[in-house]
């Protein structure tokens, strides 16, 4: 008996997953025990010159109405025209993957639901690291512990221009053109150097951990753009280097911790040695310790290897649901950002930096004030004590009368 699989979206993630599938078929075959067939796949855009323009087509509804069709990989991306389809077709009983992240992180509880009251599956392997293993490893390999901790390097493009501001000097303007010459980033790489992308994965990674949906636009985000050449040369000297983490965390008090925001770590911190486009996820559990995961985030190949591998599950799990869930979030569930404690670096200017350095310690505690080659006296860098956002919020503000706050970026 033959399975048939369908695919939407034949961009660059669409395009690997059928290369991919195709390359590999006689292995999926294997692994599964039965024939599988890739019978269509859906763009608006024509493909004259594929060699599989013969399965191309544009009516999603072809694909909906076919009872053979068992399992959908849904690579077109976005929050509109993905949710209906992947709606549609779990309410119909054919399973779904996925390497969207939005959606996932959007509107992951309600479709999860979907697939289990409709005895399928909603699978997102893809949507976080790219080809890194790890959405089946938290709720599988790991699932015998309490989650303390998710940290990530999340998001490629970013790490790329970190890198290329910390090893070559070189602007985040120009680094940023070389990650779109490169194709790392879009010709509008907002998603990526504000954060958005990160946030994205990191609450996937959270609403797993914990079971509640974490809304990305419900906690902070930040992203490198305002990061600039001082920062990270107070940041070498100090033994630190500067990298866009996200992180979510259970609290004392039964709250989640969730944020993305650049970082400084130290230099010995594994995350400090996570170059160029390469990703690393830390899993703290209470049984396990820590859990690194790294790779290569994204690209066409590596992605396409998360979405087969979840199209490979779907097909051996065929009217079984596998149990990946979490519910709807509650208004108290998120530690307000307010709330949160952290240590942070600072850098003003001002004519009269220099002369406030007592003027700042008296308002922040105990300060660790930086120093770098050429540091005009109008210039003044420091790191402060743990303390609550709020606290670290009010203080800048009073500083902002006297000095500019050119910079504001938390401790890891």
């Amino acid at each position: 008996m033959s399975s048939k699989i369908a695919v939407i979206g034949y961009g660059v993630v669409g395009s690997g997953t059928v290369e991919l599938f195709e390359k590999n078929k006689a292995q999926i075959e294997s692994n599964i025990g039965r024939q599988v067939d890739i019978k269509y796949i859906l763009d608006l855009k024509d493909f004259p010159d594929s060699p599989y323009a013969d399965r191309m087509i544009k009516d999603f509804n072809i694909i909906l109405n076919d009872p053979e069709v068992e399992v959908v990989a849904e690579v077109v991306g976005g929050a509109t025209f993905a949710y209906n389809y992947t709606k549609a077709l779990l309410e119909s009983g054919k399973s779904v993957v996925t390497s969207n992240k939005e959606l996932v992180a959007r509107k992951g509880a309600e479709l999860l639901k979907i697939a289990k009251d409709n005895g399928c599956n909603y699978l997102f392997e893809a949507s976080v690291g790219g080809g890194i293993p790890i959405i089946r490893p938290i709720y599988k390999c790991l699932a015998g512990n309490k989650i303390e901790e998710i940290a990530g390097i999340l998001n490629g493009t970013t790490n790329f221009i970190l890198t290329k501001m910390i090893r070559e000097q070189m602007s985040f303007e120009d680094a940023l053109r070389q990650a779109q010459e490169n194709g790392y980033a879009e010709a509008d790489p907002t998603a990526d150097v504000e954060g958005i992308d990160a946030c994205r994965k990191i609450c996937i990674l959270g609403s797993l951990a914990y079971g509640k949906q974490i809304d990305p636009d419900k906690i902070h985000c930040s992203g490198i753009s305002k990061i600039a050449m001082e920062d990270v040369e107070y940041a070498d000297v100090a033994g630190y280097v500067i990298k866009l983490v996200g992180v979510v965390k259970d609290t004392e008090n039964g709250k989640i911790s969730a944020m993305v925001s650049p970082r400084l770590v130290e230099k010995k911190h594994m995350f400090s040695h996570v170059d160029d486009v390469y990703n690393a996820i830390c899993v703290k559990g209470n049984g396990v310790g820590d859990a690194v995961f790294y790779g290569r985030g994204a690209g066409k190949l590596p992605t396409a290897s998360a979405v087969v591998g979840d199209i490979i599950d779907a097909l051996k799990h065929k009217g079984t649901h596998i149990g990946v869930h979490w519910d709807e979030c509650g208004d108290d569930f998120l530690l307000p950002r307010a709330d949160e404690e952290s240590s942070v670096y600072v850098r003003v200017k001002g004519e009269n930096a220099e002369s406030m350095k007592s003027a700042f310690s008296s308002m922040f505690g105990k300060l660790i004030f930086l120093e770098r080659a050429g540091r005009p006296d109008t210039e003044l860098a420091f790191i402060t004590p743990k303390m609550k956002e709020s606290e670290i919020d009010a203080n800048l503000t009073i500083l902002s009368h006297s000095v500019t706050v050119e910079s504001k970026i938390r401790l890891l």
